[in-house]
């Protein structure tokens, strides 16, 4: 089995370039995640974000989530839960517009470091949107440009805590899923594992390093590259010990972007007669909600069959 894709961004300013460029293509190919080190976000702003993250959860969100578990009766589970996650969860926007000053029980300082770490993963989300435009031979921009609607891209971040589960043969921490949207950049415990991928059938861990960032692709970017990038389903298993902290940041297109396959990934993969729907994100994601975890073929489907009724708005001549 070949080993999870480590990709170290320092070789792309040096005669490694080439070579790194083939290491995220082969990734994006084949594997739908890679891990990401010497991003350039600085360890020291990672270390706060983790430790603001894990003391709001024990201040704010510990008891909240005992009285969850409490009154569904998931300790005392004895069959498979299939319809519920062991997680604890909240979501901060940040584009096009921030809601981090409306969310109660944020410490100012954890609202000040969220809004940096923010600001430094969506250059970091642009800075990667162009080296796949490069890898897949579209101009420069051209991602950025399909997710941009008419108001910038959708970001935001999920805050997930995994705490420690009594019955982690029964229940999931999160089920299997593909993400709906862009560009998924991933900060995780680098302690407490237990995000997995399927890759050739098998499941297969993304290993936690300390000050990583986990990439992975989401449906939009296998629509946009008619599917020669694939968004893959991953899980994360509960674990019988250690709270595994979780902040997934989502670079997602605009509410009104529309989104279909680039003409120029159309033609080459043309032999293979497999041209993937044209749709409004929005739609997407309504049926999305619903459908998350099921598989994402119908879904595409469902959006073919709407297809005729997508206007494309000025941004698509781009």
């Amino acid at each position: 089995m070949a080993t999870f894709p480590v990709i170290d961004m320092e070789k792309l300013n040096g005669e490694e370039r080439g070579e790194t460029m083939e290491l995220i293509e082969d990734a994006c190919e084949n594997w739908g995640f890679f891990e990401l080190v010497n991003h350039g976000i600085s360890h020291d702003l990672l270390d706060t974000v983790e430790k603001l993250n894990k003391e709001h959860y024990r201040k704010c969100m510990e008891e909240r989530f005992k009285d969850m578990v409490a009154s569904k009766g998931l300790e005392a589970a004895q069959s498979e839960v299939s319809d519920m996650d062991w997680e604890s969860t909240f979501f901060l926007r940040h584009l096009p517009a921030s809601n981090i000053s409306e969310i109660p029980d944020l410490d100012e300082d954890y609202r000040k470091a969220m809004k940096e770490f923010a600001e430094d993963l969506e250059k970091l989300a642009e800075q990667l949107l162009d080296l796949l435009c490069e890898n897949l031979g579209l101009e420069k921009g051209y991602l950025k440009k399909s997710f941009y609607g008419s108001k910038g891209p959708n970001f935001g971040t999920k805050v997930s805590s995994y705490p420690p589960c009594p019955k982690p043969e029964l229940i999931q921490g999160l089920r299997a899923h593909t993400d709906a949207g862009g560009l998924i950049l991933l900060f995780q415990d680098d302690k407490v594992s237990g995000l997995q991928l399927l890759k050739d059938g098998k499941w297969v861990d993304v290993p936690p390093m300390r000050h990583s960032i986990v990439i992975n692709l989401g449906d939009q970017l296998e629509v946009i590259t008619n599917g020669k990038y694939k968004s893959v389903l991953h899980r994360v298993l509960a674990q019988p010990d250690g709270n595994r902290m979780s902040l997934a940041s989502f670079y997602n297109p605009g509410s009104d972007a529309v989104i279909y396959p680039a003409p120029a990934l159309v033609e080459k993969e043309a032999e293979k007669g497999q041209v993937y729907p044209k749709f409004v994100f929005e739609d997407y994601m309504k049926l999305y909600a619903g459908l998350k975890f099921q598989a994402k073929e119908p879904r595409f489907e469902a959006m073919k069959a709407t297809e005729s009724t997508v206007k494309l708005g000025p941004i698509a001549t781009a």
